[in-house]
């Protein structure tokens, strides 16, 4: 199948951000691909040739793609750049460039979607020295048998910056249509792809065995199982008559939720957001070699950091620490760490996840080997408020964030966010009774103290619906002077020169980032605005939500990827419940 054929969908794609085209313009694509080659079409479309999982990254810099436009184009680096800054995008840069190339190139050949593939999973594997000048050879083949178009959609493959809006679940939607023509069958395929985080995977097999094949899904080991997420409600009350009077009580810890997968004495560890981080984490697997029984399982726990001499917590910053490529055995030594298991979801051989939480809580008991370095997450059944605020007061002294509350009858649903699981958190002097996790978009330049640094932020939440971000807050308070050197070094790799076309956002930034970092921010309520798009016209015609008085709590969120960030649905239903405790407070008064 020729790789023009997908650039022309992606141009398509390009020219909408509506969902229903684009899930449209994808299934179409899908159709008219070759079985073979679905799960390479899968993953290009996402801007990628592998699941996040394997860690393998294309990761080409902006200066050595300029080289190779220039190479290709014949034009000199400087007027390149020129242009960089005038478009903001290489794809751009490149097809506008190249539009005369044909006069120069005249013994081409058409690429093929097998062709472009492998010549980027060979610019992916690439490494050592000389590594650079072959990525460069490989990259200005591809260009010199490219059309202007597909120079466009494979240079921004190649820099991470394909942007076409497709998310996990217009994938889902789209493999729905393609292969069963009804999106109602979606749910039998996005359960396979929760139990095992790879889209390729089962794009292919169920272009290759049908959907009967994808109802036989099982969890596979050394794929991440997706999480399952838990909603948010505000009071111990509410949970209670939520969960019908009676639920099971859990530490939430100021840690770093990991799932741990065994294969006999091969172990992964993957984060929340399905990275495979197992280097940074060696003494995990030293831990559960010895603490957990049986030689093949999925279990998941909170990474807290701790003082080695009392055993204590520490908080979330310490255990930050932890996440480096180089020096991770003086890390290990310098920032000791426990495991604290809570749930299991696989056990030689057997997949655990329809079981009601209390039988896998029960099975988890009977493997686990507690020590001072590993524990089951202290738990309660609870039958009263009363209980609920005993449990959620042990647990704050004990350095948590609060309790994750959880239906003793539910299933482990992989993927989900409901309300088997609830999160609740301490309250903060008055304030919003949960912190949000949003999305740095945009900067403004500082003064005074903080000139030659950024003075706040822009922020966004994450609008599942429509696949973009939608600013709810400018952030400057919370910042110490080493934040602000930190924030700046770390936005500057992702500094874009113009707003991305999925930032939805009324307010113009100094400086636009590609949304990539997430932080944890607080505020005293959600207001009604004017000028921020989060959730725009909801609760009334022309104004979105914002946070009013929003802090920075200290926390990156490098555990959390862009969908994991709070939603305009969240976002919502928090307004929501803000407006009944004011009713309900004006009506006591009254």
């Amino acid at each position: 199948m020729l790789y023009s054929e997908v650039a022309a969908a992606y141009e398509e794609m390009d020219n909408t951000s509506k969902r229903l085209e684009l899930t449209k313009i994808l299934a179409d694509l899908i159709k008219k691909t070759p079985n073979k080659l679905v799960d390479k079409v899968i993953y290009l479309t996402q801007g990628k040739i592998y699941p996040d999982f394997m860690g393998i990254e294309i990761g080409l810099a902006d200066r050595s793609v300029m080289r190779a436009i220039a190479s290709t184009s014949g034009h000199s680096l400087k007027e390149i750049e020129k242009k960089y800054h005038l478009f903001g995008d290489l794809g751009s840069v490149a097809e506008d460039l190249l539009q005369n190339k044909g006069q120069i190139t005249l013994f081409s050949e058409q690429l093929t979607i097998e062709k472009v593939y492998d010549v980027l999973d060979s610019i992916a594997k690439s490494s050592g020295p000389g590594s650079l000048a072959l990525r460069l050879r490989l990259l200005n083949r591809l260009l010199a048998n490219s059309s202007p178009k597909e120079a466009k959609y494979i240079l921004r493959t190649a820099t991470g910056k394909l942007r076409l809006g497709i998310a996990d679940y217009t994938v889902l939607d789209a493999l729905a249509l393609a292969f069963t023509d009804d999106k109602k069958n979606r749910p039998k395929i996005e359960r396979a792809y929760n139990l095992s985080g790879d889209l390729g995977l089962v794009a292919n097999n169920l272009a290759m065995n049908g959907l009967k094949e994808i109802e036989k899904f099982h969890i596979k080991l050394g794929h991440p199982v997706r999480p399952m997420l838990a909603e948010r409600l505000d009071s111990g009350k509410a949970i209670l008559e939520k969960m019908g009077g009676t639920a099971a009580l859990e530490y939430k810890l100021d840690g770093e939720r990991v799932q741990i997968s065994c294969n006999s004495n091969k172990f992964w560890i993957f984060s929340r957001r399905l990275e495979n981080i197992t280097s940074q984490y060696p003494d995990l697997i030293e831990l559960s070699k010895s603490n957990l029984k049986g030689k093949e399982y999925v279990v998941e726990g909170e990474v807290v950091a701790i003082d080695i001499n009392t055993g204590a917590y520490l908080p979330f910053q310490e255990l930050m620490h932890r996440r480096r490529k180089h020096g991770i055995a003086k890390a290990v030594n310098d920032y000791p760490v426990s495991i604290n298991f809570f749930d299991i979801l696989f056990l030689d051989g057997k997949d655990l996840t329809e079981l009601p939480y209390q039988n896998r809580r029960n099975i988890l008991k009977d493997i686990v080997k507690s020590n001072a370095r590993v524990n089951i997450v202290p738990s309660k059944i609870a039958t009263t408020v009363e209980e609920v605020e005993e449990f959620m007061a042990s647990a704050i002294t004990d350095g948590c964030e609060g309790l994750v509350v959880k239906d003793q009858k539910s299933v482990y649903r992989a993927g989900a966010r409901e309300f088997a699981w609830i999160k609740l958190k301490r309250e903060y002097n008055g304030e919003l009774t949960d912190s949000l996790d949003l999305i740095v978009v945009g900067a403004f330049h500082g003064k005074g103290r903080r000139t030659g640094k950024y003075g706040a932020f822009l922020l966004a939440s994450y609008d599942s619906l429509n696949n973009d971000l939608r600013t709810v807050c400018k952030v400057g308070t919370g910042f110490s002077d080493e934040n602000l050197i930190k924030f700046f070094n770390l936005l500057v790799s992702i500094k874009v020169p113009n707003k991305p076309n999925h930032v939805i956002s009324n307010i113009d930034a100094d400086v636009w980032f590609n949304p990539q970092v997430v932080i944890e921010v607080m505020g005293s309520e959600i207001t009604l605005s004017s000028i921020h798009t989060a959730a725009m016209d909801t609760v009334r015609k022309g104004n979105g939500l914002a946070l009013r008085f929003p802090k920075f709590t200290g926390r990156i969120r490098s555990d959390k990827g862009v969908s994991d960030s709070t939603t305009n649905t969240e976002l919502l239903k928090m307004y929501q419940r803000q407006r009944k405790l004011i009713a309900k407070h004006s009506d006591n008064i009254l």
